[in-house]
């Protein structure tokens, strides 16, 4: 029996949680491998920060990053283990940090730059959190014309298209406090601060963008075996040149994943596996088209029903 083909959809920061990938690892030989692999090129124990926290080390941008991509890699060597040739990835797409991994999964990169690229980036998103005193707000309820337009009164940007009527702002912080107090003016219907470390997709990741590019221009990249869409574009980037072009701009650009998933739809994708812990873009899935089959892999359990639910489509 042909299994359908699947799209691979891959976390962002915000999803990390303490104890992730430590059921892939203890059930499959494939996740420990990858998980095993990483720590001989880190400078700092994933699997201890991954299976034991403190919440707050794992939160850290510089920690956090990686261990999404090495947990995502997880989650697709064990697919790969269990299902062998009957999976048929026609494409990725990847939230943010996720859009590394998607790359690294369509073999744009090698495990270990890809690796090496996310720790750096990490590094210097941290840096540049530690240096400015930004924060970030969703926006609940409103149209992208109207985050836009509040966006532009108050000084912020706009950071994250997520689904129809969520959209994240980000930028200093006394400027998001004002976009929170006059967003029920604008004409949105919840506004909240989110706790994060800084104003990430904004101007004020200006500095970590700019030592990223001059990793990325070191860093030898392929033609990816399927389409990576692009956060910053919401389509494939398929050049080298192209795809390290817009691996720099998302950092400090918008995250379109709304449309990023839509194209997908639209070219007939109708089968997504998120890979990475937890079920955030599951749930976006479900606002940005409802009823489609995106299941998470997240752990063994997940991995599981989402296997079986693939067999039975």
């Amino acid at each position: 029996m042909s299994l359908p083909s699947i799209t691979l959809l891959f976390a962002g920061q915000g999803s990390q949680a303490i104890g992730m990938g430590h059921s892939l690892a203890e059930t499959y030989p494939a996740a420990k491998a990858i998980l095993e692999e990483a720590e001989a090129h880190l400078d700092f124990s994933l699997t201890e920060v991954m299976a034991q926290g403190p919440e707050e080390e794992l939160t850290r941008t510089s920690r956090c990053q990686p261990a999404l991509f090495v947990h995502g890699m997880m989650s697709l060597a064990v697919l790969k283990d269990q299902l062998g040739e009957d999976l048929n990835i026609a494409a990725a797409a990847g939230l943010s940090l996720g859009e590394f991994t998607a790359h690294t999964a369509a073999g744009s990169l090698s495990f270990v730059d890809g690796l090496q690229l996310v720790a750096k980036r990490g590094k210097y998103m941290e840096e540049a959190c530690d240096q400015t005193d930004g924060s970030m707000a969703a926006m609940i309820g409103g149209t992208e014309d109207q985050v836009r337009t509040l966006a532009a009164s108050t000084g912020v940007d706009v950071a994250n298209l997520n689904s129809p009527g969520q959209i994240v702002v980000s930028g200093r912080r006394e400027a998001i406090a004002k976009t929170i107090a006059d967003a029920k003016g604008a004409g949105i219907r919840i506004a909240k601060e989110i706790k994060v470390a800084g104003a990430y997709h904004s101007s004020l990741m200006q500095s970590a963008q700019e030592k990223l590019a001059a990793e990325l221009a070191q860093t030898a990249f392929n033609t990816p075996k399927f389409p990576v869409i692009s956060n910053l574009t919401a389509s494939p980037a398929t050049a080298a040149d192209e795809i390290k072009r817009t691996l720099e701009a998302q950092v400090t650009g918008s995250v379109r994943w709304s449309e990023s998933i839509a194209f997908l739809l639209d070219q007939g994708e109708t089968h997504f596996l998120e890979c990475g812990p937890g079920k955030i873009l599951s749930g976006l899935m479900g606002r940005i088209r409802k009823g489609t089959f995106c299941m998470p892999t997240g752990d063994t359990d997940q991995l599981e029903t989402a296997l079986q639910g693939l067999r039975g489509a």
